[in-house]
């Protein structure tokens, strides 16, 4: 009965989240904030979801489910992942571009400067 309960929980939960996740894509404004809504919302309601798969595979005496647990640390991993490098990509497209204080060792940025107006190109051997 009460792991009954704890996989209900966990259901509800994960529906919950994976609901408030695509209400967020869908009525935020702002490009960053529509990508941190799901991305959080799929991860634990995918995450909650599975963890409800594993708990009933262990109580119809099937022992645990490594499937669900992998396939959970997967999502954990690259969900968070994934949602930075699309961040970087909007942050990199925004217009106008800020401008950036110079940096202190005078080397230039590595994200925004790459430093190649000062490299010459080598010449063909003759």
């Amino acid at each position: 009965m009460i792991l009954d309960l704890l996989i209900t929980a966990a259901l509800i939960i994960g529906g919950a989240f994976a609901l408030i996740g695509s209400y967020g894509l869908l009525r935020l404004k702002d490009p960053f904030q529509r990508l941190h809504a799901p991305t959080k919302g799929s991860t634990l309601g995918v995450g909650a979801v599975l963890v409800a798969s594993a708990l009933a595979h262990f109580a119809r005496g099937q022992g645990a489910s490594w499937h669900e647990v992998l396939v959970t640390g997967f999502i954990f991993l690259t969900a968070p992942l994934t949602a930075l490098y699309l961040a970087r990509v909007h942050l990199h497209r925004a217009e106008p571009k800020p401008p950036l204080p110079s940096p202190a060792t005078g080397s230039g940025w590595a994200s925004r400067d790459l430093g190649l107006e000062n490299i010459q190109p080598e010449r063909e051997k003759e």
